[in-house]
């Protein structure tokens, strides 16, 4: 455990569902708090003063991100800048992992009802997911773009982004979904073209989100969603239509609320202070000891065992058992976690302390003095 990252919250020990929800700080909490109750008392400065907050969360992803304010724009969700990016492809196929989380398929169903970009979409092998190989395999001249999760939602199978980048070479755009992996792996994001993420997970900020666009993204994607905070001159309101900004800002519908981006700069300003290696480092101490409690005591891991070939997630079954009962003697215990009907899903944090392993150590023993 980080213990002066864990600090910051009051999440229980055996919460172990990151990967579907992060529970936020009392930073964030307090943030929110006080930006409602700053807008509660407005004068002439109150939506000035609490837009400030959303420049200082763009920034702050931009950094994580290894970007600038430049090429950022908050976002509602994750979702929206993955239709952002779908909708920017005038046409060509995209490849996309037929495995992967819904919101990364609908934008492409999407453009092609459209008659816009299709997509074609891969089959990674049983536990794994989008590989080079797999992708250098798929390409023919059609191709204009690759669109993959960071670290798969399943399995916590990471894709090497720098391998994917080099497999399409450099005219390709790389869309990366990096909601399971932001701010808790570090990962080479200057691969991707966009990269987008949402905060309601891992980050530990709410709902809220951002994206990242690289130059070759700016000038190749079509900016069919901008909205009035998304232009030139955006004060300028004079009953004409002003061309989109030239830079990240042209993703930008209208503003973010300011209260949601207070919380989103107090979780990253979090994650900045603490270190993305620390808080990675944290949860693969923790990803070890499950993996080894769930092998002592009859489990089947689904998720890659090469350290390097994984992030925060922890997929396995237990032979012979319903998930479903097996999630309820880990709820017995205290234990939250992701049930799924072939498997269940355990995803710890940098907070998360050693009692975790103990409390499901402790629930998949008692399903072994059931059957005897």
């Amino acid at each position: 455990m980080l213990t002066s990252y864990a600090a910051h919250f009051d999440t229980p020990a055996g919460y172990l569902d990151f990967a579907r929800f992060g529970p936020p700080s009392r930073d964030a909490v307090a943030a929110t708090t006080q930006a409602m109750a700053d807008s509660a008392r407005a004068d002439h400065t109150t939506v000035d003063e609490l837009m400030r907050a959303e420049a200082a969360a763009r920034d702050s992803a931009a950094r994580l991100a290894g970007s600038d304010g430049q090429h950022t724009v908050l976002l509602p969700n994750a979702s929206t800048g993955l239709f952002h990016a779908a909708l920017g492809i005038r046409e060509g196929v995209v490849l996309a992992p037929r495995t992967d989380f819904p919101a990364n398929h609908y934008p492409w169903r999407r453009t092609a009802d459209l008659g816009r970009a299709v997509p074609r979409w891969l089959d990674p092998a049983p536990g794994g997911g989008v590989t080079a190989d797999l992708v250098r395999a798929a390409l023919t001249d059609d191709v204009v773009a690759v669109s993959v999760s960071a670290v798969d939602f399943r399995t916590g199978f990471r894709a090497d982004l720098a391998a994917l980048r080099e497999a399409i070479g450099p005219h390709r755009l790389l869309i990366v979904d990096a909601i399971q992996a932001f701010g808790v792996a570090e990962m080479a994001w200057e691969a991707a073209d966009v990269l987008v993420a949402g905060g309601q997970k891992w980050l530990r900020a709410g709902w809220t989100g951002f994206a990242t666009l690289s130059d070759r993204a700016l000038e190749a994607l079509e900016p069919v969603l901008t909205g009035w905070t998304g232009v030139e001159d955006v004060g300028l309101f004079d009953g004409t239509e002003h061309p989109p900004a030239p830079d990240a800002r042209r993703w930008s519908i209208t503003h973010l609320s300011p209260v949601t981006a207070a919380a989103f700069a107090a979780a990253l300003d979090l994650v900045e202070r603490h270190t993305v290696a620390a808080i990675e480092a944290a949860i693969a101490t923790r990803i070890a000891e499950l993996t080894e409690v769930v092998h002592r005591l009859g489990g089947r891991v689904l998720s890659p065992t090469d350290p390097a070939q994984r992030a925060g997630i922890l997929s396995f079954t237990m032979p012979g058992h319903d998930p479903s009962l097996v999630a309820k003697a880990l709820h017995a215990e205290g234990v939250t976690l992701t049930v799924r009907n072939d498997s269940l899903r355990l995803s710890p944090h940098a907070s998360t302390p050693p009692e975790a392993s103990e409390q499901v150590a402790a629930a998949l023993s008692s399903l072994q003095s059931r059957r005897t």
